[in-house]
């Protein structure tokens, strides 16, 4: 599972799921002239509550958490794990609201009472408001853009580098004393790990490119793209985020079979498909 592809809205539904299970604790249902000392069964007392609203949220909320972080998303029913969670939540806040209004499932008679009936307690409360927090985000994270932003910021290696290369100094471009503006080498030129040329001016016969090393040994390095080349979300929408363009360079951070999850100069991140005839800096 990969953490990273975890968006704000995600972070969203971690917390309300939190404040769901703390809430499960709390007093079920309250009634006027019964002291506060009274020992008042919490939400697990019942299990109607505990069954449609606690645990539903709960499993709703790590379903739709770990569908997020998955490279290939399983289907339950002829619905993906996200769907099925989010289907979840929403079952869940349903049931808070309809517990609401009947908090003690008919014991409206309780010893010492002076009231007509118990009402809902605190745990019901805000059983109630992480439900709908919970299902509220499940559902606008894919259509909210400021929801779809990465919850955890971009990784910055200390020295990004090619393949099989030392690193020649901190986070940057490559090449960061080469002209052509700061920290970008010019295309064509030899980058960091690359061979150049001997004083004198005499080329040396280019060297072969080293293999690509297995996906668990890869090292953040630098590319650049011979054309103009569209960047995809990590949340795998078809709609481009960003697009790269010859003659800059871009930080690979991630490599994902065929493809690579690239970061651009703003520090947004996407997957780079066609990584086809790119210049590794």
């Amino acid at each position: 599972m990969n953490i990273r592809s975890l968006t704000r809205g995600d972070g969203v539904v971690i917390g309300a799921a939190v404040l769901l299970f703390i809430a499960s604790f709390l007093d079920l249902y309250s009634i006027d002239g019964v002291p506060d000392s009274a020992d008042l069964p919490s939400l697990w007392a019942s299990g109607p509550v505990v069954l449609s609203v606690v645990l539903a949220g709960i499993i709703g909320a790590a379903l739709v958490v770990v569908a997020r972080g998955l490279p290939q998303v399983p289907k339950i029913a002829g619905l993906d794990l996200g769907q099925f969670g989010v289907a979840l939540t929403v079952f869940a806040a349903w049931s808070a609201l309809g517990n609401i209004f009947d908090p003690a499932g008919g014991a409206d008679n309780f010893e010492g009472s002076t009231s007509d009936g118990p009402g809902a307690g605190l745990g019901l409360t805000l059983a109630l408001v992480a439900t709908l927090l919970l299902a509220a985000a499940a559902l606008a994270t894919p259509l909210v853009p400021a929801l779809k932003g990465a919850l955890l910021p971009a990784p910055r290696p200390a020295t990004p580098q090619p393949y099989g290369a030392q690193p020649p100094g901190g986070y940057g471009y490559p090449g960061a004393q080469q002209p052509g503006g700061y920290g970008q080498p010019q295309l064509g030129q030899p980058g960091p790990g690359q061979p150049g040329q001997p004083y004198g001016g005499q080329p040396q016969p280019q060297q072969a490119q080293a293999p690509q090393p297995p996906a668990g040994d890869f090292s953040p390095f630098w590319f650049a793209v011979p054309v103009p080349r569209p960047l995809f979300a990590e949340d795998g929408s078809p709609t481009p985020i960003a697009e790269l363009a010859p003659g800059t360079w871009y930080l690979a951070v991630e490599q994902r079979g065929a493809a690579l999850v690239a970061q651009t100069q703003d520090g947004r991140r996407g997957v780079l498909q066609d990584t086809s005839g790119i210049q590794r800096g």
